[in-house]
């Protein structure tokens, strides 16, 4: 009465089983999961044409390769200087001419810092007299990018007063200022104009 079924009595229902499960469902019978509400169903389907993401690992992936794509967009920007696609910082007309009115013009800041190099090499100089010239150089290297960076200061400010009187300026001589302490050719968006050309 208690003893387990052997493998010949089991094997017959699991035939049936496999059967049933082949058999087509009748449309009145349950179907094991609830039943979607309208709103629902219509904002998975809507999100299933408009190609959104179902899920948010999808999402963030998405918006990483779009974050490196805007990336390597700003980058041949900075190249080209390409004014759709550059940094909020370097956008707009009055930027445009900082950077132009800069690269037009020899700065001694833009020589800081292979002047620099030179100062520390010959600081390090064990002889009293060439560590003297080094102190006094760096002094005057100093005054020079000072003296330099008052006079490039109002000009431009007179320029940009000149030339854009009605569009904001905030900023627009320090970002000019910042762009002198760069060497020419690592500056980025890269020099328009050449040297001795007015922008």
């Amino acid at each position: 009465m208690f003893r387990s079924r052997s493998k010949e009595e089991k094997a017959p229902t699991d035939k049936v089983t496999a059967d049933l499960s082949k058999q087509p469902r009748d449309p009145q019978a349950p179907k094991g999961r609830p039943t979607p509400k309208r709103s629902e169903a219509q904002s998975q389907r809507r999100r299933a044409s408009s190609g959104a993401p179902l899920d948010r690992k999808e999402a963030a992936k998405r918006q990483r390769e779009a974050r490196r794509t805007d990336l390597a967009r700003q980058r041949e920007a900075l190249a080209s200087g390409d004014e759709r696609y550059l940094p909020v910082r370097d956008k707009g007309p009055v930027r445009r001419f900082v950077r132009d009115y800069v690269d037009s013009r020899f700065c001694v800041a833009e020589f800081f810092l292979p002047l620099a190099v030179i100062i520390l090499i010959m600081s390090v100089i064990q002889i009293k007299n060439i560590q003297n010239i080094s102190l006094l150089l760096w002094l005057f290297v100093i005054v020079l990018i000072v003296v330099d960076s008052i006079g490039l200061s109002i000009r431009l400010r007179k320029q940009l007063r000149e030339r854009f009187p009605d569009t904001p300026k905030r900023g627009a001589v320090a970002y000019g200022l910042m762009r002198t302490l760069q060497m020419r050719r690592l500056r980025l968006p890269k020099p328009q104009v050449k040297r001795g050309e007015r922008p």
